[in-house]
């Protein structure tokens, strides 16, 4: 397995550690497999380490299941930031991993953490597993994981992005709530939303390297190329839908001043869900684990009609619904010492575990499409004010939507995300113009690709 470590972000003990235990081949042998194959002879706990809590992701009751169905195998749920926050998840996780602390599951929030932390030895390969098993990885599953070199995770929830609405501002401005829209009308209607108490929109990114959605908005929902780097490796910023995005962000921001200033994000360290349930922003799109969350919770309580729309799409004429869809990535720990009871895990909760007892649209085949409904209503019934959600609205944005690229990221990506982010900040706060900016993001992504090949 190839492994290049990364100089930024990454502690050099944590490098270290992981590397220290990867030596051979990353593949389980046929003897570990045989030996473990079935119910474990004794008792085996797992230690599962995740960003999702309790009120998002059903652990108790999942767990349950698995334990009635597992009774020799104890899973110890580890969150790894009582807020969920999934960067400061992967910042404990990290250091986790430079201590030598025990870990059988690793979840993921985005693809980028996933190739990432596989590249550095983190992740078993699960290559053999899947094979002695006897199923087709990419025909399972709608999100393909495998990476150039084998599949070292399973996708998880399946996650349509759409665009929460504010439908109490909606009605007092006299719009309806749209279908199938484009993103020039998404921009009308910020602005017409826009008053002396919110702004019409916020986009919560990008950011730390992450959130790169919204630096994709035209991009983000083609079936192919939509990312900053194309499959093939090479780059993807002279792409005119890049830069169509970059001019519609700035017009947003400094022309319309219909959206949350992107210097108010970064200096306040705002967060969306406060940016949408205080109601300092009319709409936000985001990613639909916000179901679990849509009529408001403790600490975010809900005080008006919630509605939702698809993602939009770029000109009319586009199929309606193709969107950003984000997965969570459940693999094997490579210094785990039980890889087969932590295998039969990852698989059953991203089968029948999460269909069963979850509160997120799996990412599985198996779902049957009337399952969709009935994953909804429980997502919906769980937060405090269901009475307030347009459901209807709600089930058809996420019926009507199909997934835009979802090619399996390199394992630099965070390296290139970094570098265009800060470019992009430049050219927001006025230090640069569109065609500088795009020459430097251009220049810097080269020498990343370079260095990595």
């Amino acid at each position: 397995m190839s492994r290049k470590i990364y100089s930024m972000g990454m502690l050099l003990t944590m490098s270290v550690v992981i590397l220290a235990g990867c030596g051979g081949d990353k593949t389980p042998s046929k003897t570990e497999a045989d030996n473990h194959s079935g119910q474990s002879a004794k008792a085996v706990k797992l230690r599962f380490l995740t960003f999702g809590l309790e009120d998002q992701y059903n652990w108790k009751e999942t767990i349950a299941g698995f334990k009635t169905d597992n009774p020799n195998i104890d899973v110890e749920v580890v969150p790894l930031s009582e807020k969920g926050d999934s960067n400061e998840a992967s910042q404990k996780l990290d250091l986790a991993a430079a201590s030598g602390e025990t870990m059988d599951v690793i979840m993921f929030s985005n693809p980028t953490d996933y190739s990432k932390r596989a590249s550095l030895g983190m992740l078993a390969n699960l290559d053999s597993f899947i094979a002695k098993e006897g199923y087709n990885e990419p025909n399972e599953y709608k999100v393909n994981t495998k990476l150039n070199n084998g599949v070292f995770g399973l996708p998880g929830k399946f996650n349509p992005w759409y665009v929460l609405l504010n439908k109490d501002h909606l009605d007092a401005a006299g719009l309806p709530v749209p279908k199938d829209w484009t993103w020039d009308q998404f921009a009308e209607y910020a602005k017409k939303l826009t008053t002396d108490k919110h702004k019409g929109a916020y986009f919560h990114g990008p950011q730390n390297g992450a959130w790169f959605e919204f630096l994709r908005l035209f991009m983000a929902n083609q079936t192919e190329n939509g990312d900053l780097i194309k499959a093939d490796g090479t780059s993807n910023l002279n792409s005119p839908l890049f830069r169509k995005t970059l001019e519609y962000r700035l017009k947003l921001e400094k022309e319309d001043k219909s959206v949350v200033p992107l210097a108010d994000l970064l200096t306040q360290k705002l967060n969306y869900r406060t940016q949408f349930f205080n109601q300092s922003a009319s709409m936000i799109p985001i990613g639909s684990w916000m179901n679990t969350s849509i009529g408001g919770d403790e600490k975010n309580p809900l005080a008006f009609h919630v509605a939702v729309a698809p993602f939009p799409k770029n000109k009319d004429g586009d199929p309606t619904g193709v969107t950003p869809v984000t997965a969570d990535y459940i693999g094997v720990a490579e210094n785990s010492k039980n890889k087969q009871e932590a295998y039969k895990f990852v698989r059953w909760y991203t089968t029948k575990g999460l269909s069963k007892y979850g509160k997120n649209i799996p990412s599985w085949n198996g779902i049957k499409s009337e399952e969709l409904t009935s994953i909804v209503d429980k997502a919906v019934a769980g937060t405090q004010h269901p009475e307030l959600v347009d459901k209807n609205s709600l089930v058809y944005s996420l019926q009507v939507s199909k997934a835009g690229d979802m090619s399996p990221p390199p394992s630099y990506q965070s390296e290139v995300y970094k570098a265009v982010q800060q470019e992009f900040e430049s050219l927001v706060l006025g230090k640069n113009d569109i065609d500088t900016a795009i020459k430097n993001m251009q220049t810097k992504v080269d020498k990343i690709i370079s260095s990595n090949k």
